[in-house]
C-alpha cells in the first residue's frame, strides 16, 4: 500500500493528512497553528509543518507528498535564496493604494483583465511588490526571487524552485490564459527583474524529499479543494473559512474587467474563476463573541428568526473586504428596532449577511458564462447548522454539504498520488446532507440596498 501526503498551509494552520494512494482512505492526520496576523516569518510555517508532521505520525514511510497552501502571500528572497522580511499575506490590505496605482498605469481594469485575467487589488502578489517597492526600497532592492508560501514550503522539502499554474495564476504577474509569466508587470510592480518559480504541469513532480519521496507541485488552497472534492465543470464550491470564496472548475478562461471575477488556473489543467472575500467565518465568531454563546447556539439562535431577520440587516465588511473591493470598509447593522433586538434576530442577520455576500459572487460567477449545476458548501463555517440551513434560500439552488473533511489537505494528497502513479486518482466522495432551495429573495434585495447605503463610511472630526 503506497501512501501519500498532502498538506494544507493555510493561514490560521498547518493540516497534514496521509492517504492511501489507491483508495484515499485516510490512515492518519496532524494539525498545528500558525501565528495570527498578516505579516508572518515564514520560518513559522516550517516550525508548524514539522509539528503537524509529527502529529500524524511522520512521512518517512510515504511515496509522495504535495504542499497546498494560503494564496498571493509574498515572500521575498535574496540571491543566497534568504528571506528578506515577513511575507505579506493575502488578507494585509495595506497595499490597496499600491493596486489602484498599478490599475491605472496599464490603462484600466480591462487591461489588467485581458493581460492576467484579474484587476489588482491589495490580495494580490503584484500589489505587494509595488508597496514594497514604495515603502521598503532597500528590501526591494535587495529581492533576488519572489515565490508565494507553498512554493517556500515544498523547496524547504527539497524541490527545485517551482510552483504551479493554480499558485501562479493570483499573482497578478503570470497569465492562466497563455500559460506565461509577464515579467514586464513583475518589474512595474517592483522596478527590476526576480527570478520566479518554474510552472510545473499538474502531475509533474518537483523534486524529492531527502528520504526520496516524490514531490507534487503543490497549489493554490482553492484549486486543491476544487481537486480534493474531485469537481467538474458544473460544479460551484462555496467555502466559509478565514475566508469566504465562491468558485468553479472551468474549461475556458475568464477575463472579467469589473475585477469581481478572478480567472484564475485551477490545479488540473482547466481553469478556476473565483470570487473571494475577507469577512467569512469570522464573521460567525463576532457575532458568538457579542451574544457570548459558543457557535451550537449561535446557530440555534439564528434559526428561531425569521428569514430576513425581521428587517436586521448585517453588512460584515468587519475587516474591510475585498469584494467589492473596499478595502477601508467597516461592518454595519442596519434596521435596529425593538421588535428585532433579540439575540435570534442578530444571529440571524450575521448569517445572512455573510452568505448575502458569497451570493453576490455566485452571481459574478454566472454573468461570467460559468454554469451551475451543483454547489458544494465547505469550510469551517459550513459546520453551522444556521449556514447549511440558511444557505439555499440565500443561494436560491439546493446546497450539497460533504462530510467534513480537510480537503484542501485533501486536494494536495490526490495531487500526490497523481505525480506518484501518472493518473488522476478518482477517490469516493462521502456526502453528508443536501439542502433543497426554499428561496427568499425579498433578503438579497434588502442586503443589496443596505450594502450601497453603507458604502461610503463616514468620517469623525
Amino acid at each position: 500500500m503506497a501512501l501519500v501526503v498532502g498538506v494544507d498551509s493555510s493561514t490560521q494552520a498547518c493540516k497534514v493528512v496521509v492517504r492511501d494512494a489507491a483508495t484515499g482512505v485516510l490512515i492518519r492526520q496532524g494539525r498545528a497553528a500558525h501565528p495570527s496576523g498578516t505579516e508572518v516569518d515564514p520560518a513559522a510555517w516550517w516550525v508548524a509543518l514539522n509539528a503537524a508532521i509529527r502529529g500524524a505520525g511522520g512521512v518517512d514511510d510515504v511515496a509522495a507528498i504535495s504542499v497546498a497552501g494560503q494564496q498571493h502571500g509574498m515572500v521575498c528572497l535574496d540571491e543566497a535564496g534568504a528571506v528578506i522580511r515577513k511575507a505579506l499575506l493575502w488578507n494585509d490590505t495595506r497595499s490597496a493604494g499600491a493596486a489602484a496605482d498599478l490599475t491605472a498605469e496599464l490603462g484600466g481594469p480591462a487591461a489588467w483583465a485581458e493581460a492576467v485575467g484579474l484587476v489588482p487589488v491589495a490580495s494580490f502578489t503584484v500589489t505587494k511588490l509595488r508597496w514594497l517597492a514604495d515603502h521598503e526600497p532597500r528590501q526591494a532592492a535587495r529581492t533576488a526571487a519572489v515565490c508565494l508560501p507553498h512554493d517556500w514550503l515544498t523547496r524547504r522539502l527539497g524541490a527545485e524552485f517551482a510552483t504551479d499554474r493554480s499558485d501562479a495564476s493570483g499573482t497578478g504577474y503570470w497569465s492562466p490564459a497563455t500559460g506565461e509569466y509577464r515579467p514586464d508587470l513583475l518589474r512595474r510592480a517592483l522596478g527590476h527583474d526576480v527570478a520566479v518559480p518554474r510552472v510545473l504541469k499538474a502531475d509533474e513532480p518537483a523534486g524529492r524529499t531527502a528520504r526520496g519521496a516524490v514531490l507534487g507541485p503543490g497549489a493554490g488552497d482553492n484549486a486543491a479543494a476544487a481537486l480534493g472534492l474531485d469537481a467538474r465543470p458544473g460544479d460551484v464550491i462555496v467555502s466559509v473559512g478565514t475566508s469566504g470564496t465562491v468558485f468553479a472548475t472551468s474549461a475556458t478562461p475568464t477575463a472579467d474587467a469589473s475585477g469581481i471575477v478572478a480567472g484564475f488556473a485551477s490545479a488540473t489543467g482547466d481553469f478556476l474563476p473565483l470570487i473571494a472575500t475577507l469577512n467569512a467565518a469570522r464573521v460567525l465568531d463576532a457575532a458568538a463573541s457579542i451574544l457570548g454563546v459558543d457557535h451550537v447556539r449561535l446557530a440555534e439562535l439564528a434559526l428561531q428568526a425569521p428569514p430576513g431577520a425581521g428587517g436586521l440587516t448585517l453588512v460584515p465588511y468587519l475587516e474591510g473586504e475585498r469584494t467589492p473591493d473596499r478595502p477601508d470598509s467597516t461592518g454595519a447593522l442596519h434596521g435596529l428596532q425593538l421588535a428585532n433586538s433579540t439575540p435570534a434576530h442578530l444571529a440571524r442577520a450575521a448569517v445572512e449577511g455573510l452568505l448575502c455576500g458569497l451570493a453576490d459572487g455566485l452571481d459574478a460567477l454566472v454573468a461570467q458564462g460559468v454554469p451551475v449545476e451543483r454547489i458544494f458548501l465547505i469550510g469551517g463555517g459550513a459546520r453551522s447548522d444556521a449556514v447549511r440551513h440558511i444557505a439555499p434560500t440565500i443561494f436560491a439552488r439546493p446546497v450539497t454539504v460533504p462530510e467534513p473533511r480537510e480537503y484542501v489537505a485533501d486536494g494536495a494528497a490526490r495531487q500526490a498520488a497523481w505525480v506518484l502513479t501518472g493518473e488522476r486518482p478518482h477517490w469516493q466522495l462521502d456526502v453528508a446532507a443536501t439542502f433543497d432551495a426554499d428561496p427568499a429573495p425579498a433578503v438579497r434585495e434588502r442586503y443589496a440596498e443596505v450594502r450601497e447605503l453603507t458604502a461610503t463610511r463616514p468620517t469623525f472630526q
